[in-house]
């Protein structure tokens, strides 16, 4: 199949622009069906139209200047060349970056009074616009209800457990650990006690194939599993399950639960190798790079990229 010369271009917004994503979800997104969606590449990491406006307004030799700053940053060993792991480093830290700076909108957001901390009736207040207190040893008759007032109580045993302090509220350091507990080490053990708690049906400690499949039961009359089972039970043999014990211990456990940026991260410096690399060494030259410039700045097809304007990545100091 002939590969529209788009995405080499489109997949330089990637380089450009990472931010947080799940990583199932986005392995889903970008490979849907099994296919790859060139669209994801300028979708999952990009900015929005503010973005856009902003990125016009730079004349071409800001644009051509601030790309070529980047790839320079990226470049850590200085030889001209970005490989694989160091494309993969650059947007492993820009999943961090957007994560955080998310993470710190939040905040402000969510701190209605600005005394410096978010409490729990303020992240309520926020999030449901009143003050939600279930009780945590009274189920609810109606299903729905039962499922919300469960995520809710994760959702305040995840709070209290970022308030290191045990203060009235949390500060930017523990409502980070709130919002991104995999970024945080305090949150690990929690992180792996709440997986458990949900995944582990008798109790041994470990997750089996059968829990971590869920409720799904084979079709009596169907001959096999259907795809989406087939997948599944591939990544639970061959992502998670390290030992092959068939079972995930807590620490297997955590490498599901936790969105694995650094597998993300590596999929996509995978990817735009392949999509750019021109004379096929398994790296990318500043040129190769460069080679689509054109095509990536005067594209219907894309929305540009934060970093180009985002000062944290172009500037000499990063």
């Amino acid at each position: 199949m002939q590969l529209d010369p788009r995405p080499a271009t489109l997949g330089l917004l990637l380089l450009l622009c990472a931010a947080a994503a799940g990583a199932g979800e986005a392995e889903e997104l970008h490979y849907r069906q099994g296919e790859h969606r060139a669209d994801y590449d300028r979708e999952a990491l990009l900015g929005g139209q503010e973005e856009v406006d902003e990125y016009v307004k730079l004349s071409p030799e800001e644009q051509h200047k601030r790309l070529k700053s980047i790839i320079k940053k990226i470049d850590l060993d200085s030889d001209g060349f970005l490989t694989e792991s160091e494309l993969s480093s650059w947007i492993q830290m820009s999943f961090k970056h957007y994560a955080m700076q998310e993470a710190k909108q939040q905040f402000i957001e969510y701190d209605k009074n600005n005394d410096g901390s978010v409490s729990w009736d303020e992240y309520n207040i926020q999030m449901y616009d009143r003050v939600i207190d279930f009780d945590e040893n009274t189920a609810l008759d109606d299903a729905e209800e039962e499922s919300f007032r469960q995520l809710h109580l994760k959702d305040k045993k995840r709070f209290e457990k970022a308030n290191q302090d045990s203060g009235p509220g949390l500060n930017l350091e523990e409502f980070i650990a709130f919002e991104h507990p995999e970024e945080v080490d305090y949150m690990t053990e929690f992180v792996i006690q709440e997986a458990l708690e949900e995944h582990d049906k008798n109790g041994d400690g470990f997750v089996s194939l059968e829990e971590f499949l869920g409720d799904y039961r084979r079709d009596p009359t169907a001959n096999e599993d259907p795809e989406w089972i087939l997948v599944e039970k591939d990544r639970f043999m061959n992502d998670y399950d390290r030992d092959a014990d068939g079972r995930l211990d807590p620490q297997e456990l955590l490498s599901w639960v936790v969105p694995n940026n650094q597998g993300i991260a590596q999929e996509e410096a995978l990817h735009l190798i392949d999509e750019m690399d021109l004379n096929s060494d398994r790296k990318l030259s500043e040129e190769e790079i460069l080679e689509n410039q054109d095509l990536f700045l005067t594209s219907e097809a894309t929305d540009y990229g934060r970093q180009l304007h985002d000062e944290y990545f172009y500037h000499d100091e990063l």
